[in-house]
């Protein structure tokens, strides 16, 4: 009856517990990288240094102006780089979460796996 308990709580409460650490795990990645903002200020300035008066010569306009092309190039880059290892790393804790909850269902079987194989007498 003990073994009949372990079981139930293994494929059971204790499976759904495991696949919902790994969810939430995902969520935290994604919200670490937070690729929904980065998404929306992807052409938002980068830390922009200077902040030029709105009026005066054309000379100071045009380096102004500028400036602040740059700022959002760099900005852009940033964003994107950001976004993009954001992804992988969302990607890559999916993919660990799956080996995680197969490893879950498959762990119980070794054992009797290791019998069989004892019995056939391949030793490691």
């Amino acid at each position: 009856m003990f073994l009949v308990g372990i079981f139930q709580w293994w494929y059971g409460s204790g499976l759904l517990q495991h696949i919902q650490q790994g969810f939430l795990g995902v969520l935290r990645t994604a919200d670490f990288f937070s690729v929904g903002l980065l998404l929306k200020t992807l052409f938002n300035p980068f830390r922009q240094i200077s902040a030029s008066p709105v009026g005066g010569a054309a000379p100071v306009q045009l380096s102004a102006f500028f400036d602040k092309l740059f700022s959002r190039v760099v900005g852009m880059v940033v964003r994107s780089v950001v976004i993009i290892v954001g992804i992988l790393m969302i990607l890559l804790r999916v993919l660990w979460m799956i080996l995680g909850i197969i490893l879950w269902l498959i762990l119980p079987l070794l054992p009797f796996v290791g019998i069989v194989l004892w019995q056939m007498g391949v030793s490691l």
